[in-house]
C-alpha cells in the first residue's frame, strides 16, 4: 500500500472502522434479538401455563429462569430466590434429588423421550409439597445442540393427598370387611386424617355405659389416654365427654379457657393440646356409640375442610363400632347362657380343649365337677318354669360365689352346671370347692311365695388320672355324678371310689377337730428328756393327743396339718402352751420340778407378730419361770427373713430357751445358725434309726454333734429306742436324749413318778 495516496490510506481505515463497528451493532443487535425470542418464549409459555410454575435452565452456564408463580408457589416473593441451579438444589427433597438429576441426564442424553417426574420440594412454612414437574429441550443450531432445558412445575399435593386419603380410605373398609381388630383400624382411621392435616392429633373413645373408654390414639401420650380410660361422661367433661353426653357436635377453640374443661383441662394443657373438636359416633339407629376427637397444638375452631373431615371420621369409625359391638353380641350370644350370664356349653368345651392341651404340655393337673340339681324337675312341674329360672339364676350366682378366679364355670344346659378347676395342690382342691357347692346351694330359697331348700350333687374327674380328651372326661365327670345320685344325691362323688372316702374322711376331720379345739378336747402327755451322761431326766417335751369317739385316735402329723389348713393352729398353740405351762408349774408346787418343759410351735405361727405377745401373757398367766420354757420350731423358719430373726431376739430377751427342732432334715442347715441366737439343736430320728447301719448317717450325726458344739449349741438326739443307740451317742458326745428306750409319751401323773425316782432312769 506504500504507492497510495496518505488520503487513500485514511479512507480504507475508515471504512475498515466502519464495518467493524457495524459487525459489534449487528452481534448487540442479534444478541438484543435472542434475548428477546427468550422473553417471548418465556411469555409464551407463561401464558399457556398460567397456572403453572415455569423455569428455564441453562445448561451452559447454570443459570435458571424462575418464573414469580414457581417461586411463589413455595412461599417467596420474586427477590427470595437467586436464579441458580443451588437454589433447586437447595429445595428440592434429599430422596427426591439424584433421582430428578438422573432423569434430566437420560432426556438430556436421548435415553428418554421425555422429561416429566413427581418430586417434592421444601415450602417457606416448613412443609412439603408435591410437583409434577415437566421439561422440553431447546437446541442450539445449526447442530440443535441441547442448550436449555425449560419446563413448568404443577403443585400436585392436593391431588396426592386425595389419593392417599382414598387408597388409605379403601384399605380401612377392607380391614373392617375383613375382620381386623377395632384397635388397629382405630389408629388407621386416626394417621389417615392425621396426614391430611399437619399438626393434627385425634382420638377415638367408647362410651361403654356412661364410660368413656380409649380405643384409638396414636399420635396422642399414652399418660393422657390413660387419663381418659374410664371417665365417666357428663355435660361437663371436656369435648368427647360433653359429645357423648348430650349426642351433639362440640367444637372447642381453646381448651384453657372453655369451661367445659374445668375439671379435665389439667390432663391435656401439659401434653400441648390445646383446641378440642369433638363429634359424636353415632350407630344406624342413632343411638350413640362414641366419639370422634381432633386435637391441634393450638387454640383454634375448625375450617370447612376440617369440619367435614371430622364428620366424615366419625361416620367411619361409626362402621367399625358398630361392627364390634355386633361381633361381642354374636360372642355373648354363643359363648354366654342368655339365662344364668355364665359361660355355654359350646364355650365351655372350647375352654376345656385349651386346658387339656395347656395342661399336656407343662404336665399339670385339672379337676372337673359336673353338677346336677336334686328334683330340679319337680320345681318345674309344681311351681312353673319362671319359678325354675328364678332358681338357676341363684343357683348359677351362689356356684359363682364358691369358685377362684381361675376357675371356669359353666351352664351345659337344663340344671347342669361345670366347673373347671385348676392349679391343683392335690384332690382334695376340687373336693373342698365341690363342699363348698354343696354348701352354698342348700340355702333356702324363696319361689313363687314358697320356701324351697335346693340340693345338688355333683361328679369330679381328674385330668390325666380319669380321661386324657374331652369326651373321656366328661364321661368319667358324668359317671361320678350318677354314683354321688345313686348314694344318696346331695353329696359329691370322685370318678375313683377311693378318693371319695378319703376326702370324706378329711372332712370329718376338720369339722370335728374344730369342734375339739374350741372345747378343749384334745390331751397332752410328755416325753422325758435324758442327759446322756447322768441319766437323769433334764426336761419334757409335751405331745398333744386327740382320741375321738368316732375317729378314734389322730395322729399329731394329721390333726396338727389340718388345724394349719383349716386356720385353727394359733387356738390350738395357745392351749397346748398354756396347758404345758400350768403342768409345769403344778409339778413344781408339788415338789417335782422339771428343769424345762420343751413346746413344739409351728412354723407359721411362729413368725406371726402375735408369737411374742402371746408367749408374756401365757408367762405371766401361769407363772412359770421363762428359763424353764423351750420352745421348738422346725428348720424350716431358719432363715435371715428380718421378721424371723427379731422374733428370736425378742423371745430370747424374755430368757426363754430356743430349740431347733427335726435338724438335718430340712433346707437352711447350718448356714443360716450363725444369724440365730438359738440354745439347741434337735437332730431328727430319722439320722438316728440308720446311724448304726449307715456309716453316712453315722459321720453326718457326728459333725452336727460336733459343728453344734463349736457354735454353742446343746444336742438332743431323737427316737433314741436301742442301747446301741444310745452309747453311740454317748460316745459322740451328744448331750441330751429322748425315745422309747427311756419311755414313751405318757400322762402328768407318770413323768411325776419318773421324777419322785430321784430323776434317774
Amino acid at each position: 500500500m506504500e504507492g497510495l495516496s496518505n488520503s487513500t490510506t485514511l479512507l480504507l481505515e475508515e471504512i475498515q472502522q466502519l464495518r467493524a463497528e457495524l459487525s459489534t451493532t449487528q452481534l448487540e443487535a442479534q444478541k438484543r434479538a435472542t434475548e428477546l425470542d427468550k422473553s417471548e418464549e418465556r411469555l409464551s409459555l407463561a401464558m399457556r401455563w398460567a397456572n403453572d410454575g415455569l423455569w428455564d435452565w441453562n445448561i451452559e452456564t447454570n443459570e435458571v429462569y424462575y418464573s414469580p408463580r414457581w417461586k411463589s408457589m413455595l412461599g417467596y416473593e420474586e427477590n427470595e430466590l437467586d436464579n441458580n441451579i443451588n437454589t433447586w438444589e437447595n429445595l428440592v427433597h434429599p430422596d427426591d434429588k439424584n433421582m430428578a438429576i438422573q432423569a434430566a441426564q437420560d432426556y438430556l442424553a436421548g435415553r428418554a423421550d421425555s422429561f416429566e417426574i413427581e418430586i417434592r420440594m421444601s415450602h417457606k412454612d416448613n412443609r412439603d409439597i408435591f410437583v409434577l414437574s415437566q421439561a422440553f429441550i431447546v437446541g442450539r443450531e445449526p447442530d440443535n445442540k441441547p442448550v436449555r432445558l425449560v419446563g413448568t412445575h404443577i403443585d400436585i399435593t392436593e391431588r396426592k393427598k386425595t389419593a392417599a386419603f382414598n387408597n388409605n380410605n379403601a384399605k380401612i373398609l377392607e380391614m373392617i370387611a375383613i375382620g381386623n381388630p377395632a384397635s388397629d383400624i382405630y389408629n388407621a382411621i386416626a394417621l389417615m386424617y392425621e396426614d391430611r392435616h399437619p399438626g393434627l392429633r385425634c382420638s377415638m373413645l367408647e362410651l361403654h355405659g356412661s364410660k368413656l373408654m380409649h380405643g384409638g390414639a396414636p399420635s396422642l401420650p399414652s399418660e393422657y389416654c390413660k387419663a381418659l380410660h374410664g371417665l365417666e361422661n357428663g355435660p361437663s367433661v371436656g369435648s368427647c365427654g360433653t359429645s357423648t353426653f348430650s349426642g351433639k357436635r362440640v367444637l372447642v377453640e381453646n381448651i384453657e379457657t372453655d369451661p367445659k374443661w374445668g375439671n379435665i383441662k389439667h390432663l391435656a394443657l401439659p401434653h400441648g393440646m390445646r383446641c378440642c373438636w369433638s363429634e359424636p359416633i353415632k350407630s344406624s339407629s342413632g343411638d350413640v356409640l362414641g366419639a370422634f376427637g381432633m386435637y391441634y397444638n393450638h387454640p383454634a375452631l375448625p375450617n370447612e375442610d376440617e369440619l367435614n373431615d371430622l364428620s366424615s371420621a366419625a361416620r367411619l369409625t361409626s362402621i367399625v363400632m358398630e361392627r364390634d359391638q355386633a361381633q361381642k353380641r354374636i360372642r355373648a350370644l354363643a359363648y354366654s347362657d342368655e339365662l344364668t350370664k355364665l359361660s355355654s356349653r359350646a364355650h365351655f368345651y372350647l375352654h376345656l380343649e385349651a386346658a387339656i392341651k395347656t395342661s399336656s404340655r407343662y404336665k399339670h393337673r385339672f379337676a372337673l365337677l359336673y353338677i346336677d340339681l336334686d328334683g330340679f324337675k319337680g320345681i318345674n312341674d309344681s311351681l312353673g318354669h319362671d319359678a325354675g329360672d328364678l332358681l338357676l339364676i341363684n343357683i348359677a350366682k351362689r356356684l359363682q360365689s364358691t369358685c377362684r378366679d381361675i376357675d371356669f364355670i359353666a351352664r351345659l344346659s337344663g340344671d347342669e352346671f361345670c366347673i373347671l378347676i385348676s392349679e391343683l395342690s392335690d384332690n382334695y382342691t376340687a373336693a373342698n370347692v365341690a363342699q363348698r357347692c354343696l354348701n352354698t346351694v342348700s340355702q333356702p330359697v324363696e319361689l313363687s311365695t314358697r320356701k324351697h331348700t335346693p340340693a345338688c350333687s355333683i361328679g369330679i374327674a381328674h385330668y390325666p388320672d380319669d380321661g386324657n380328651d374331652l369326651a373321656s372326661l366328661i364321661k368319667a365327670a358324668d359317671t361320678a355324678l350318677y354314683a354321688a345320685k345313686k348314694n344318696g344325691k346331695n353329696q359329691y362323688a370322685f370318678y375313683k371310689p377311693e378318693l371319695t372316702r378319703q376326702a370324706e374322711h378329711r372332712f370329718l376331720v376338720e369339722q370335728y377337730l374344730r369342734e375339739a379345739i374350741e372345747n378343749q378336747q384334745l390331751s397332752l402327755v410328755y416325753q422325758p428328756q435324758i442327759n446322756l451322761k447322768t441319766g437323769k431326766i433334764i426336761g419334757v417335751e409335751a405331745l398333744s393327743r386327740w382320741d375321738h369317739p368316732i375317729l378314734g385316735g389322730v395322729p399329731p402329723v394329721e390333726f396338727i396339718a389340718t388345724a394349719e389348713r383349716i386356720g385353727m393352729i394359733k387356738p390350738l398353740t395357745e392351749w397346748v402352751l398354756s396347758t404345758a405351762c400350768q403342768q409345769a408349774v403344778a409339778w413344781k408346787k408339788e415338789g417335782f420340778p422339771v428343769p424345762r418343759m420343751a413346746i413344739n410351735i409351728s412354723s407359721s405361727h411362729f413368725i406371726d407378730k402375735e408369737i411374742v405377745p402371746l408367749i408374756k401373757r401365757i408367762i405371766n398367766e401361769t407363772g412359770i419361770t421363762p428359763t424353764e420354757l423351750e420352745l421348738e420350731v422346725t428348720e424350716s423358719v431358719v432363715q435371715t427373713d428380718p421378721r424371723n430373726l427379731s422374733i428370736f431376739q425378742n423371745l430370747k430377751s424374755l430368757g426363754i430357751q430356743l430349740a431347733i427342732d427335726d435338724f438335718g432334715t430340712g433346707y437352711s442347715s447350718f448356714a443360716s445358725l450363725k444369724h440365730l441366737k438359738v440354745d439347741c439343736l434337735k437332730i431328727d430320728k430319722y439320722f438316728v434309726d440308720d446311724m448304726l447301719d449307715d456309716e453316712k448317717a453315722l459321720l453326718l450325726i457326728g459333725s452336727m454333734i460336733e459343728m453344734g458344739h463349736q457354735l454353742g449349741y446343746s444336742i438332743v438326739a431323737e427316737g433314741v429306742e436301742t442301747s446301741e443307740q444310745f452309747y453311740t451317742l454317748k460316745n459322740l458326745g451328744c448331750d441330751t436324749a429322748q425315745g422309747y428306750l427311756f419311755s414313751k409319751p405318757v400322762k402328768a401323773q407318770a413323768i411325776a413318778k419318773l421324777i419322785k425316782n430321784d430323776y434317774n432312769i
